[in-house]
């Protein structure tokens, strides 16, 4: 990867990526251009790691155009408007949505494009352009490291659960792991009234996820079996909602875990596959709702937003990192030590 740059502006960008390596990314220089009517010229300060960037980095994602500066979550500061742009003003701090073309309604291929750091240029860079409707005015309460945890994690958290899963006061949901969208999976159940249910490998991370609030929590490498504990304390009944981050390798014990008729938020794929997996049956016979959940648009952004004020709920944040130090970043985010979000300062 590259870093370009507009007027001084340091950007990312990946040009050539072979055998996964991350020692691909390189800084760079652009030339900065005029502003079209609706456009923003913002000066980007804080990003945040996701999974999904580390598999854009080692080229491991969909196929690219190369090169692609990465990442797609960040905070930074209006420092110029164009002559139309009446959404935003300067000095305003705010986050361009993960995909920036979706405004609202329904996700559609075209929209699917327009996500940064794989579609288009991401935000690890100094100065970066974009319209005026891909903009969200973030939390006064939030610091700009809070705030860059929230277009992807928090967002695809809030989506499954909320305006998708419909999340109401009382029910069960169960969480995987101490991972970004797991953990504000948990604090937007507890915001709503839930009770939560959480796995991890590390018997450390389960105390911290315990003092967090949930009810119950289990260690799925000393208990492998963790689906029919889940089922065992809901007193056979099962879940109401999974969050569900592993994938094909965790999604037959996430269908056992779930109630009939419950509800699974397929969101990431961290789990080694099983060619054994019968999971199908399980989501068959239980006629359970399985839904692919992909961030969300501007307007769900802005409705999570507005939930986060009203109760000031505070992001986790494991680690900060100079942005210089983004290969370092991603190495610690693929460790899985962290617990929580990995920052950068840009």
């Amino acid at each position: 990867m590259t870093a370009v740059t507009s007027s001084s502006a340091l950007e990312y960008a990946a040009y050539e990526l072979t055998n996964y390596d991350l020692t691909a990314i390189q800084s760079a220089t652009r030339v900065s251009q005029a502003l079209g009517p609706r456009d923003v010229l913002v000066r980007m300060k804080t990003a945040s790691l996701n999974y999904r960037d580390l598999l854009v980095c080692t080229g491991r994602y969909r196929k690219i155009s190369l090169p692609r500066v990465p990442l797609s979550d960040g905070v930074g500061e209006v420092i110029e408007v164009g002559q139309a742009v009446t959404k935003v003003k300067v000095g305003m701090r705010v986050s361009p949505n993960f995909m920036t073309g979706w405004t609202g309604g329904t996700i559609t291929p075209e929209v699917i494009q327009t996500d940064l750091g794989a579609g288009i240029d991401g935000v690890l860079r100094q100065y970066a352009v974009f319209d005026e409707r891909s903009l969200v005015k973030i939390p006064d309460y939030l610091s700009d490291e809070e705030a860059a945890t929230l277009p992807c994690a928090a967002l695809t958290a809030w989506n499954g659960l909320i305006e998708e899963g419909n999340l109401k006061a009382g029910e069960t949901v169960l969480v995987m792991g101490s991972g970004g969208v797991s953990i504000f999976a948990m604090q937007f159940a507890l915001m709503s009234g839930a009770e939560v249910i959480a796995t991890s490998s590390s018997d450390e991370k389960l105390k911290r996820l315990k003092k967090m609030g949930a009810a119950h929590v289990i260690n799925y490498k000393s208990n492998p079996d963790w689906d029919k504990e889940v089922v065992k304390f809901t007193r056979g009944r099962g879940v109401d909602h999974v969050i569900e981050v592993g994938g094909s390798g965790t999604l037959e014990k996430s269908a056992v875990s779930v109630k009939v008729g419950g509800h699974i938020s397929l969101i990431g794929v961290l789990a080694n596959p099983n060619a054994q997996s019968n999971h199908a049956v399980h989501l068959l016979m239980k006629a359970v709702k399985l839904q692919g959940i992909f961030v969300g648009s501007v307007e769900m952004y802005e409705r999570m937003n507005a939930a986060l004020t009203v109760h000031k709920t505070k992001p986790v944040i494991d680690k900060v990192f100079d942005a210089h130090d983004v290969v370092e970043a991603l190495r610690y985010m693929q460790s899985g030590a962290h617990f929580g979000k990995v920052v950068l300062k840009i």
